[in-house]
């Protein structure tokens, strides 16, 4: 029986596994051995070595396994030496050869430069020794696991290709892989693109700078917002300050009656007195060359903490034609401490839409509209964010008739409402003003909001436009915690822009309703 002739790759006592791994292995393998004879004299000397293997080694050849190379090899090594030595003994002679030893390298060279047929083809020894010869060119075909002749090399043919047969590249490759890597076989073809070390460090510095920069600047921000906090350049000397404070008897022309209410209204009266009662005058006095406004804070143990301290500098800070000037405060002087703002002798906006004397056409109407406006669209834009207390009272009249609001700011100085006498009408009057939300949120802030703002901005535009006061209701009118009750109420313009006086075509009133005015949208623009 033939035996079945084993892949290389193959271990018959390993594993499954291991077997495949060795297969893949040797898909990357390609021989180069000494090309096999065609022609019947190799066939038949193949046939007889395989015989002779068989009887006298007990080895069996496999089905269309080829002897071995080194077979063929030794064989053509002994005609080479046998032809050496016939050429020895014809140069000496038989009987000097047979006296004389065998000298190698005369035998050696006795090879050299020969050509004979062997019995792998032709054999040929170049003037160097070396044998020139033809070669076959091995590939494993991984369907079969064996290798096989895919191309032979002929000494002075060159290579020729075995038709039907191809080279299997190993990693799926359709083509031979490049005679040198791509970098390279030093990596002197690929430029080394990293960057080097004192680049590295560089960066790493640079971004170190950058870093230390930023943390200095902003720590010299804090420290110039703690220095300027501590400066206190809003803190007033009482000595700097001339006061001339009219009479009690005195009522200025900043007061006016209420039509329909017996309450006074007073010029800024939330800030008037920081709390306090309400009062029937204004003091007022000079201040390094200015007239201003004095304004009592009835705060017992008014404690100094750095939020007072960075609200009083937020104060000082803020400049605008349309909010009332705040020039510092003294709280040194006890039991009486004050704070200094802008003094506007033609009262406040509420004064003036109450006094029948004062005549107001559409124009000048609309400049106290605008004038709120730019003054709330500045506020809004600070650090305060909003007023919290908007009312017609809070909104004064300088003496160039350019209305500026005040009373903003400063919250922690303001005392909550809930000490008020509830039964009172101030207490439900300056409630007019405050946006819905607000009243019924139980932890509304001192600052309220923007929205709350704008809402109030339309109670005065409705002021304003009526010139009856804010929720002007007609024939049927309500005490300010009747109107704070109902949830029906809306103001009426109705009266109003019937009696109004159009002075341009741009603004009218006209069936209870006011054309060309923007609506609030939740901050002032």
């Amino acid at each position: 029986m033939t035996a079945t002739k084993q892949p290389p790759w193959y271990a018959k006592n390993d594993t499954d596994e291991r077997n495949q791994k060795a297969k893949e292995a040797f898909t990357a393998l390609l021989q180069v051995v000494a090309r096999e004879p065609e022609d019947e004299e190799y066939r038949q000397f193949s046939k007889e070595v395989k015989e002779l293997t068989k009887t006298k080694y007990n080895h069996t050849y496999a089905e269309d396994e080829p002897v071995s190379t080194f077979v063929t090899a030794f064989y053509d090594a002994v005609l080479l030496y046998a032809y050496a030595l016939n050429d020895s003994i014809a140069q000496l002679g038989v009987e000097r050869a047979l006296r004389q030893p065998i000298n190698g390298t005369h035998l050696a060279q006795l090879m050299w430069g020969r050509s004979f047929k062997g019995i792998t083809g032709n054999v040929t020894i170049d003037s160097n020794g070396d044998r020139i010869s033809n070669y076959s060119l091995l590939d494993l075909n991984p369907e079969t696991g064996l290798f096989e002749v895919v191309a032979n090399y002929y000494y002075g043919g060159g290579l020729q290709f075995v038709e039907g047969k191809a080279i299997h590249w190993a990693g799926d490759r359709t083509k031979a892989p490049p005679d040198r890597p791509t970098c390279g076989f030093d990596g002197s073809l690929c430029p080394d693109n990293s960057l080097p070390g004192y680049a590295i460090l560089s960066l790493v510095l640079g971004v170190c700078v950058v870093c230390m920069g930023i943390a200095s600047i902003v720590g010299y921000r804090h420290y110039k917002l703690e220095a300027e906090i501590n400066s206190m350049t809003w803190k007033v000397n009482p000595n700097d300050v001339l006061s001339c404070n009219p009479s009690r008897g005195h009522r200025g022309s900043f007061h006016s009656m209420v039509k329909r209410g017996s309450q006074a209204t007073i010029y800024s009266e939330d800030l008037n007195s920081l709390p306090g009662d309400r009062q029937i005058y204004i003091h007022f006095g000079f201040y390094k060359g200015c007239k201003v406004a004095i304004k009592k804070i009835n705060v017992q143990n008014l404690s100094l903490t750095r939020s007072l301290m960075l609200e009083f500098k937020r104060m000082k800070d803020i400049q605008h034609d349309h909010l009332v000037r705040f020039y510092g405060a003294c709280l040194d002087l006890h039991p009486e401490p004050f704070i200094l703002t802008e003094y506007c002798p033609k009262g406040s906006l509420q004064d003036i839409l109450e006094n029948e004397t004062i005549k107001l056409d559409w124009m000048f109407k609309i400049s106290l509209m605008h004038d709120i406006v730019k003054g709330m669209a500045f506020l809004h834009s600070t650090d305060l964010h909003s007023h919290g207390s908007l009312k017609s009272s809070n909104c004064v009249v300088d003496s160039r008739f350019v209305l500026k609001v005040t009373d903003f700011g400063l919250h922690q100085l303001r005392r909550s409402t809930d000490d008020a006498d509830i039964e009172s009408y101030a207490y439900w009057q300056k409630l007019l003003w405050t946006a819905p939300e607000l009243l019924r949120d139980p932890q509304c802030p001192p600052a309220g909001s923007q929205k709350g703002d704008v809402y109030s901005f339309g109670i005065i535009i409705q002021e304003i436009v009526s010139r009856q006061g804010p929720f002007y209701l007609g024939t049927e009118e309500k005490s300010p915690k009747g109107k704070q009750c109902s949830l029906s109420i809306r103001p009426a313009l109705t009266e109003a822009s019937t009696t109004a006086t159009t002075s341009t075509p741009r603004q009218k009133a006209a069936d209870g309703r006011i054309e060309h005015i923007p609506p609030a949208a939740g901050r002032f623009r």
